[in-house]
C-alpha cells in the first residue's frame, strides 16, 4: 500500500485510435504542451499494451482482466456485421465472454471504487454495452454523460438517421446518454454543429461534475476521448495550423517520427522498422495532385483533433490545480489501441453501403474537409507512419495494434523521476490492480454485490514503483520488471493472436490478414518490429508457447480454431468487401474522398 495518508484521487484519460507517436512526447511534431508537461513531470511507459482494439480494451481496463473474460471476446459490431454469416457467428459466440459488452462477471472499477468511498464521474465515450442494464450508471458511475457506441460525428451531426434517410442507417446509432438517460439527438447539445464538439464537450462536462463533487470524498474521473477517431473532423483553426506540414507524404512523416523516437530513446537505435502494408494504389507517387492535397488535408485534421484534445486535457488539468487536488492525483494518459488503419471498420456504423451514404449526405471537398458535415479517415500509410517501427495498426495483435503512448503523473512516485522513460512490459489490466492498491481498496474476490466475479488477472504496480523511488540513482534502470519472464500475456481479436513470455512473442495471421496462416515467432527484444520470423529456427520455443496458448484459450475461454483460420471474421479495406456491392470504383475504401461525390 501506499503511504500517503491522503487517499489520492484518479484521473484516467483515454484518447482513441491515437498511434504510438502521435503526441510530442512520443516523437509527434503535432502540438501537445499539456501532455508533453505531464511527461516531464512524470514518466513514460514505452512497452504498455492494451488490446487491438477499442471495446476489449476497455473491458480489460475497467475489469482488470482479460476481455474474454469481461464480455468483449468480440465486438458488439463484430457479431453482426456480415448479415450472410451472421447466424453462425452468433451462435459462434453465444458463449460467456463474447456478450459484446461489459458482463457482469466481472466487479468494474468504478463499482469497486464506489463501494469504498469514492465519487466516480464518466465524460466520453463507453463503447461497452447500448442497453439500459449496460450503460454506465449501472456499472459504478455516480455521474456520467457516455456516447455509448465506438463513434460518432463530433459535431453531433448524422443526417443519415432523420426520417427516409434511415434506409441508409444498417447498424448502430449515435447514442449519448446522461446519467443512463438517452438524450435526444435532435435537441441542441448533440445536433448543433455550432453548440457541441466532442472534446471540447467531454472535458468541459467533467470540469462540471468535478466542481458538483461532494468535497469530503476523493474521485476518480473517466475521461475516454472519441478523438481522434474518425470521422476526422475539428474546427479550421486548430486544422489549419497544420496546413502544407504534410505535403510530403506519410513515409516522410514515418521516417521523420522514427528518428525523432530513436532521438528521444523511446526505441532502439537500432530498431529495424517493419514494412508498411498497404494497396499499392494508396502509394503517394501513384496519387493525383488532387489526392495527395486531399489525403494531406485529412492528415492536417487529424493533427488538429490531436492538438484539441491536448488543449482540454490542459483545462482539466488546470482546474485540479485551481482545486488543489492536481498533486493529490493519479493521472494515467494513453490510447485504446493502436493508429486506425482501416476503412473497413466504418462497416458496422455506417453500413455496408458507406460510399453511398458519404456521397448522399457528406462534403468532402478539399476546404470542406474536417467540417461537421465532411466524412474522412486518413488510411494505412499514415497510420503505420504513427505505429512505426510497428508491424500494421489497430485491429491487428502485431505490436501496432497493441503498443500504445503511456503518460503517468502521480507527484508521490514520480516527482523524483520527471522525464524517466519505463521500459518494462506492462499491460491495460494491471491499471484497475494499481488504482485499488493505492486507494486501500480490495477486489471482492469472487463475490460481489450478490453475483459471482471474476478474480483480476492484471498486476499492481505499486511494488515496482516503491522499489525505484527508494533505489539509489546508480541503480535505477536494473528495475525494470513489473512482470517476470515467466508471466505471459495473450491477445485474440477477429481470428488474429499473439502470445507472450518473456520478450519472445508469437503471432497468428491468417492469409486474408497479411499474414502467412502459421505460427510466426519474434524476439521483441531484439526485433521490436517483428521483421524477423524465428519459428523455424527455434522450433522448441513455438512449441513452448503454443502449449501456454492453448493453456490461454483454456483459462479465458477464447473462441478459437476452424473456420477463423481459414474464413475472414473481419476483412481489410482491400476493397469490394467495404463497399458491399455498389458499383463504384473498389480503389475508394482506402481514401473516402477519392472518386465522385462531392469532390
Amino acid at each position: 500500500m501506499t503511504n500517503n495518508p491522503k487517499r489520492p484521487n484518479f484521473l484516467l484519460i483515454v484518447a482513441d485510435d491515437l498511434g504510438f507517436s502521435d503526441i510530442g512526447c512520443f516523437g509527434s511534431e503535432i502540438k501537445t504542451p499539456n501532455l508533453d508537461k505531464l511527461a516531464e513531470t512524470g514518466i513514460r511507459m514505452t512497452d504498455f499494451h492494451t488490446a487491438a482494439a477499442c471495446s476489449p480494451t476497455r473491458a480489460m481496463l475497467l475489469s482488470g482482466t482479460d476481455n474474454h473474460i469481461a464480455g468483449i471476446g468480440c465486438m458488439s459490431e463484430q457479431k453482426g456485421t456480415f448479415t450472410s454469416r451472421a447466424e453462425h457467428d452468433l451462435r459462434r459466440w453465444d458463449v460467456p465472454g463474447h456478450e459484446g459488452f461489459l458482463n457482469y462477471r466481472v466487479a468494474a472499477l468504478p463499482e469497486v471504487l464506489q463501494d469504498n468511498g469514492y465519487h466516480t464521474l464518466l465524460s466520453g465515450k463507453w463503447h461497452l454495452g447500448l442497453k439500459p442494464d449496460y450503460t454506465p450508471d449501472k456499472r459504478g458511475f455516480d455521474r456520467s454523460f457516455a456516447l455509448l457506441p465506438g463513434c460518432a460525428n463530433h459535431y453531433g451531426w448524422e443526417p443519415q438517421f432523420k426520417d427516409d434517410m434511415i434506409k441508409y442507417f444498417e447498424r448502430i446509432p449515435a447514442l449519448y446518454v446522461d446519467d443512463g438517460k438517452l438524450v435526444d439527438l435532435k435537441s441542441n447539445i448533440t445536433n448543433d454543429p455550432k453548440g457541441f464538439y466532442s472534446s471540447d464537450f467531454y472535458a468541459d462536462n467533467l470540469i462540471k461534475y468535478l466542481s458538483e463533487r461532494p468535497k469530503d470524498k476523493p474521485f476518480f474521473a473517466f475521461l475516454p476521448f472519441s478523438a481522434p477517431h474518425w470521422p476526422l473532423q475539428v474546427d479550421k483553426r486548430y486544422r489549419d495550423k497544420y496546413k502544407g506540414m504534410y505535403d510530403e507524404g506519410p513515409e516522410v512523416l514515418r521516417q521523420k517520427r522514427l528518428v525523432k523516437l530513436k532521438e528521444l530513446g523511446l526505441i532502439p537505435s537500432d530498431a529495424v522498422p517493419h514494412d508498411v502494408v498497404a494497396p499499392e494504389v494508396s502509394e503517394w507517387e501513384e496519387m493525383t495532385d488532387e489526392e495527395r492535397k486531399m489525403s494531406a488535408r485529412a492528415m492536417e485534421t487529424f493533427a488538429g483533433m490531436v492538438d484539441n484534445m491536448d488543449e482540454n486535457i490542459g483545462k482539466v488539468l488546470d482546474y485540479l490545480k485551481e482545486i488543489g487536488e492536481y498533486d493529490n492525483t493519479f493521472i494515467i494518459f494513453q490510447s485504446d489501441n493502436g493508429a486506425e488503419g482501416l476503412a473497413y471498420e466504418a462497416i458496422p456504423v455506417m453500413g455496408k453501403h458507406i460510399m453511398t451514404v458519404i456521397d448522399k449526405f457528406y462534403d468532402n471537398s478539399l476546404e470542406n474537409i474536417g467540417e461537421y458535415n465532411s466524412f474522412v479517415w486518413y488510411g494505412p500509410r499514415w497510420a503505420q507512419a504513427a505505429t512505426a517501427p510497428s508491424r500494421l495498426y489497430k485491429m491487428f495483435s502485431t505490436e501496432g495494434g497493441i503498443r500504445v503512448p503511456f503518460v503517468l503523473n502521480y507527484p508521490p512516485w514520480t516527482e523524483s523521476h520527471g522525464g524517466k522513460i519505463i521500459d518494462a512490459f506492462a499491460t491495460v489490466m494491471d491499471i484497475m490492480p494499481t488504482m485499488l492498491d493505492l486507494a486501500g481498496a480490495h477486489h471482492p474476490g469472487k463475490e460481489f454485490r450478490g453475483r459471482s466475479v471474476e478474480e483480476m488477472r492484471g498486476k499492481s504496480w505499486v511494488e515496482f514503483f516503491n522499489k525505484l523511488n527508494s533505489t539509489s540513482s546508480e541503480a535505477l534502470n536494473k528495475i525494470d520488471a513489473i512482470y517476470t519472464s515467466d508471466d505471459t500475456m495473450g491477445w485474440e481479436l477477429f481470428g488474429r493472436a499473439a502470445l507472450r513470455k518473456g520478450t519472445w512473442k508469437i503471432v497468428f495471421m491468417p492469409r486474408w490478414s497479411h499474414g502467412k496462416e502459421q505460427w510466426e515467432l519474434f524476439d521483441l527484444s531484439k526485433d521490436p518490429g517483428e521483421t524477423n520470423d524465428l519459428a523455424a529456427k527455434h522450433p522448441e520455443k513455438v512449441k513452448e508457447l503454443l502449449e501456454l496458448w492453448e493453456e490461454y484459450v483454456k483459462k479465458n475461454g477464447v473462441v478459437w480454431g476452424d473456420p477463423l483460420s481459414s474464413e475472414p471474421v473481419n476483412a481489410d479495406i482491400e476493397c469490394k468487401d467495404v463497399i458491399g456491392g455498389d458499383p463504384l470504383d473498389d480503389t475508394r475504401g482506402w481514401m473516402p474522398y477519392r472518386g465522385k461525390g462531392k469532390v
